[in-house]
């Protein structure tokens, strides 16, 4: 198992099988299989394994990839690192509080950017902005 989002990090959130084996276990799950792709309200996109937040729903863009994809996160947000696993070289991308295993991220995003953050939808929560009063 990888080192990431240990039960001590993530704490008490219960996850399913599927959101274990993607952000513990960095796995990955079926292109276009997450309700998360076709999310369209304002709102903050937090890691399923701790709660932080990770994404503006404002840098969320449609990639045709299959997996929700953002130009930028929050800042200091995410971790990265290189992945060479399954044959090829790719940056890991990973929650910056827990560690968990959200995704990866190319150099074919997008400007201001330019760069695509493609996330596994079971590793993220997403949070509704709350409507503002007149």
């Amino acid at each position: 198992m990888a080192e990431s989002c240990s039960t001590a990090r993530c704490g008490s959130r219960l996850l399913t099988p599927e959101q274990e084996h993607i952000l513990r276990e960095r796995g990955t799950e079926y292109p276009g299989s997450s309700p998360l792709n076709a999310e369209k309200r304002d709102g903050i996109y937090q890691c399923a394994g701790c709660g932080a937040d990770l994404f503006s729903s404002e840098t969320k863009y449609e990639s045709g990839s299959g997996w929700p994809s953002f130009y930028a996160p929050l800042t200091g947000a995410v971790s990265s690192r290189q992945d060479s696993s399954h044959g090829m070289v790719r940056t890991e991308v990973t929650c910056a509080h827990c560690h968990g295993h959200l995704g990866h991220v190319f150099p074919d995003g997008p400007p201001p950017t330019g760069e695509r953050y493609c996330m596994n939808g079971l590793a993220l929560d997403f949070v509704p902005r709350e409507p503002e009063e007149a």
